[in-house]
């Protein structure tokens, strides 16, 4: 009998077991994962940026997290040797027509109470020489981490404090009862005062194993990125984004300066076939089939579908593709990128076709089911975990 079962070795589940043991030393604590080792998917599937939180709406769950998971992140890796830049990110406005939406982002900024820079082309100029902007804003506090090594360096933690972490354990059934939880992977039977689901892509499913109707489903988006040849490294020094299309939920095809001395271009953002298709061909029936009779999906693909379709050719088009990133480094040829690795970003879809736009927690009688945790939940993940446990296991 464990007093808290996790459900999900990446950062959310690991950040969760960290701030467990912060506030109870001599929890007996397991955490669970179906994969060989930790952030086997979203976690070690990410553009590895640290994200300040200034596209969140302030007050909200993520714009809190994310500016207070900043500055812990960057402590953490600190702490521990852990490698990390923070290279700050610019924002620009290439067109006319962008500049009231990078005026609302700015402003946005300053309301979640961060450092924010208005820059002018001659000083967007002079700290990215290659690209095209007519403004810009600069976001000092963005920046690149390793998160697998993060994620790594969090599971050997919470180990050496003494919590278990069993991998290969696909959980299969779930029982509440009135005082524990009965977990039944394809190999063992376990049991816990508490379960705390942090599944990701899969999050929706293990509520639903637990008996809960959550409203929502998880919709998988492949992002698919390039890689700058790196002869052309000096096209890019800082995070370089463009102004957020606002009929879009995404924030479009951007510049990474990463951890690895290399430069990713993307990502674009198109329906996977599968929860976990990290390749255009992978595929899986039953994934594919639960989005394409969910109603919630054809509701946001109707509202999306010119969006959708420009991401689907981009897809399949490296001109294409270039000609998008182009936007902001013009001198940027098709033969100057590679392709490069995919993640596949967990985004919760409600039944009336509305992308969830926050962190979302459902609470069971003796289960909490994190059901949407995207970006910034990599950045936001020791924070995510400490407000978990400042919200439903203060006591235990």
């Amino acid at each position: 009998m464990y007093d808290v079962i996790i459900i999900g070795a990446g950062l959310v589940g690991l950040g969760t077991a960290n701030a467990l043991q912060e506030q109870h030393p001599h929890l007996r604590l397991l955490i669970l994962d179906k994969e060989n080792g930790v952030a086997a998917h979203q976690s070690g599937h990410n553009s590895n940026v640290v994200h300040s939180g200034i596209y969140y709406t302030p007050g909200s769950l993520k714009a809190q997290l994310a500016k207070q998971g900043n500055r812990t992140i960057y402590q953490f890796c600190q702490q521990h040797g852990l490698y990390y830049d923070r290279c700050g990110k610019v924002i620009v406005a290439t067109q006319l027509k962008e500049l009231p939406l990078l005026e609302n982002i700015y402003q946005r900024g300053l309301k979640n109470g961060l450092e924010v820079t208005s820059l002018s082309q001659d000083q967007l100029n002079a700290r990215e020489p290659y690209v095209n902007g007519l403004e810009a804003i600069l976001v000092p506090d963005a920046g690149i981490v390793n998160y697998p090594e993060i994620a790594a360096k969090l599971a050997e933690i919470i180990q050496t404090r003494g919590g278990d972490i069993h991998y290969q354990q696909q959980v299969q059934r779930i029982r509440e009862h009135h005082d524990h939880v009965e977990i039944i992977t394809q190999h063992t039977r376990y049991q816990a005062k508490w379960l705390v689901n942090c599944a990701g892509l899969h999050s929706d499913r293990i509520a639903k194993l637990a008996g809960y109707e959550t409203g929502m489903k998880i919709v998988p988006f492949r992002g698919e990125y390039y890689v700058l040849d790196s002869s052309k490294n000096y096209l890019v020094n800082h995070l370089i984004y463009p102004v957020p299309n606002p009929d879009f939920p995404f924030l479009g095809v951007h510049f990474t300066r990463m951890h690895n001395g290399k430069r990713d271009v993307g990502p674009n953002a198109v329906l996977a076939f599968k929860r976990e298709g990290y390749r255009k061909t992978d595929f899986n029936p039953r994934d594919l089939a639960e989005v394409l009779t969910y109603k919630g999906f054809w509701k946001i693909a109707t509202r999306y579908f010119c969006e959708g379709m420009a991401e689907m050719r981009r897809s399949f088009s490296r001109q294409l593709f270039t000609e998008n990133a182009r936007q902001l480094i013009p001198d940027l040829q098709p033969e100057d990128i590679t392709p490069g690795p995919a993640g596949v970003r967990a985004q919760a879809l409600t039944n009336e076709g509305k992308l969830v736009d926050d962190f979302h927690f459902v609470k069971g009688r003796r289960s909490l089911h994190v059901c949407n945790a995207p970006s910034p939940a990599a950045t936001a993940s020791i924070e995510i975990g400490r407000e978990i446990i400042r919200r439903y296991f203060a006591e235990l």
